[in-house]
C-alpha cells in the first residue's frame, strides 16, 4: 500500500463531490471504500471529518489515507464493485428514455416521479440519477455530473454536464440565479390572491417522523427569519393559472432561491397543499375546499402532483439562452384529463407579463 497523502484541490478540480474527485484521481477507489474511508474518518479535507457528497473546493486539501496497491485483495474488491454498480440493461434502457434535450455539453432528463436525484440513506443502491447516469454517457469518457437536484417525488426537467467545467459554469449560474425553473403543481383550494410571492424562511425540523420528521422543514414569518437559528431566508412566487370550484387550482411556482422543500413548504403555510404532499398536505382526509388536506379523493393519484416543468439557462459554452420543456407525468396528466385542464390553454411563462 502507498502511504499517507495530502492533495491539494487544483484549479479546475473544484466544486465538486469528493467522491467524483478522488475516483478520477485514484481511479483504484470504489465507492464502498470510499465511504468506509468516511466513516472511519481516514479520510478528511482540511484536517476535517467529510462525506462520500461534501463538496471540495479550489485550494482546499484532502488527507488520503493508505491506498491499496494494484493486484491487491483491495484493488479486486474495487473492482468487482465498480462492475457491480453499472445499471443493468433494463436501468440503462429507463434513463436513456428521459433523455429530452441533449448536445455535446449538457444533458436534459424528465425525471420521473419516485426516482431520487442522488444517493442517501435508505436509498436503494445506485437507483438513482447519479448512479444510472453511467448510462448517459454517449461514447464520451465521463459519466454526466448533476448540477442541481430535484425531491424523490418530484418529477421534471434535470440538468447533467458532460464535464467539469461546464458543471462548474451551470453551478455558477444557478447560485447567481441566470438560471429559471417554472414549475406545474395541482393544489388544494384557491390561492389568494390569486399570483404573488411567498417569503417565508426556512428550518429544519428536527427529530424523526413516520413522515421523516428530520427532513421537514418549517416556514418562519419574514420579521422572525434574523430570530431564528440556522434560518435560511426563500422566495417563491406563484401565478393561479385555473381553479375549479375553490377546490383545487393549477398553479405555477418559480422558487427564487433553492432551499430543501421550499415550494411544497410555502404552499402548505399560504394554505393550500401540494396535492398528493404527504409530508407538508395536513390532514389524510378529502379536500373540502377550505385550502388544507391534500388529497382530492376518487379516482386522483396520491402521488405528488408537483412537476419541474421547464428551465431556461444560458448556455455554458455558446451563451445561447436554452428553454428545455418536460412533458407532465402520467398521474398528473389523468388528473389534469379528469379536471378538464389542458397545456395548451395556458402560457408558457405566466409571469412574463408580471417581470
Amino acid at each position: 500500500m502507498s502511504g499517507v497523502q495530502i492533495v491539494t484541490i487544483g484549479e479546475d478540480e473544484g466544486e465538486q463531490r469528493l467522491d467524483r474527485y478522488l475516483k478520477k484521481k485514484f481511479p483504484e477507489l470504489g465507492q464502498g471504500m470510499i465511504e468506509k474511508m468516511c466513516r472511519k474518518g481516514h479520510l478528511r479535507v482540511d484536517g476535517g471529518r467529510v462525506k462520500a457528497s461534501t463538496r471540495v473546493d479550489v485550494g482546499q486539501e484532502v488527507r488520503v489515507p493508505p491506498l491499496p496497491a494494484p493486484g491487491t485483495k483491495e484493488k479486486l474488491e474495487a473492482e468487482r464493485a465498480a462492475k457491480a454498480a453499472e445499471p443493468s440493461q433494463d436501468d440503462a434502457e429507463m434513463i436513456q428514455a428521459c433523455v429530452i434535450w441533449k448536445d455535446e455539453h449538457v444533458i436534459a432528463i424528465n425525471k420521473p416521479p419516485g426516482l431520487p436525484s442522488q444517493g442517501g440513506s435508505g436509498q436503494d443502491g445506485m437507483h438513482h440519477v447519479d448512479g444510472l447516469a453511467e448510462a448517459l454517457k454517449f461514447g464520451y469518457k465521463d459519466k454526466p455530473k448533476l448540477v442541481h437536484r430535484l425531491d424523490k417525488d418530484t418529477s421534471g426537467v434535470l440538468l447533467l454536464a458532460r464535464t467539469d467545467r461546464v458543471a462548474r459554469r451551470l453551478s455558477e449560474a444557478f447560485r447567481e440565479k441566470t438560471t429559471r425553473k417554472i414549475y406545474w403543481a395541482a393544489v388544494a383550494g384557491a390561492p389568494e390572491p390569486k399570483f404573488g410571492t411567498i417569503r417565508y424562511g426556512l428550518v429544519k425540523q428536527g427529530g424523526h417522523s413516520r413522515h421523516g420528521g428530520g427532513e421537514k422543514m418549517i416556514c418562519v414569518h419574514p420579521r422572525e427569519i434574523d430570530k431564528t437559528p440556522d434560518c435560511k431566508r426563500a422566495t417563491t412566487d406563484y401565478f393561479t393559472m385555473h381553479i375549479l370550484g375553490q377546490r383545487v387550482s393549477w398553479v405555477a411556482l418559480v422558487p427564487i432561491t433553492g432551499r430543501t422543500h421550499q415550494l411544497r413548504a410555502h404552499m402548505a403555510e399560504i394554505g393550500n397543499p401540494i396535492i398528493g404532499d404527504g409530508k407538508y398536505g395536513g390532514s389524510g382526509q378529502e379536500n373540502m375546499g377550505d385550502g388544507w388536506g391534500a388529497q382530492l379523493g376518487g379516482e386522483t393519484s396520491r402521488k405528488l402532483h408537483l412537476h419541474a416543468r421547464q428551465i431556461t439557462f444560458d448556455h455554458p459554452i455558446t451563451g445561447k439562452r436554452i428553454t428545455v420543456v418536460a412533458p407532465i407525468p402520467e398521474h398528473i396528466k389523468r388528473t389534469w384529463d379528469m379536471l378538464g385542464w389542458h397545456e395548451r390553454d395556458v402560457p408558457a411563462d405566466p409571469f412574463e407579463d408580471l417581470r
